[in-house]
């Protein structure tokens, strides 16, 4: 059986800080420590070599973390950089389904890092249906 590649594009656009430490980011709401559950439609139960690619601002320390449908990632998730980063992380733990699927980021509650989230994409392949 063959395969096509599939996305779901989710525009955050937050920034999570702890208090008194927000970035001065005009186009980002601050969140806090968690965003909002953002959802994504998966249209096949056989959605395979997911990952996510995360847009990042500014990320100061490790220990942040990216959940898919309520189960966080395995390993660090967002790692530190300075200015805009692009970050791919695989679902190796975290199984994708048919249907709606949610997105949500933590911020690590024992840090100081204050960070930005633009555009995260999830990407998986499914079944083509060709033979």
């Amino acid at each position: 059986m063959s395969h096509r590649a599939n996305y779901a594009t989710l525009y955050l656009g937050v920034q999570l800080a702890p208090e008194r430490r927000v970035l001065d980011l005009d186009w980002a709401t601050n969140v806090g420590d968690t965003t909002d559950v953002y959802e994504f439609e998966v249209p096949t139960d056989d959605a395979q070599d997911a990952y996510v690619g995360l847009q990042a601002f500014d990320v100061g320390e490790y220990g942040h973390e990216i959940e898919v449908n309520g189960e966080p990632l395995s390993g660090f998730d967002i790692p530190p950089n300075d200015g805009w980063q692009y970050w791919v992380d695989t679902l190796t733990d975290v199984t994708l389904r048919e249907g709606t699927n949610t997105l949500r980021i933590r911020r690590d509650p024992d840090s100081r890092d204050a960070f930005a989230v633009g555009t995260v994409t999830v990407h998986w392949k499914e079944p083509d249906g060709s033979i």
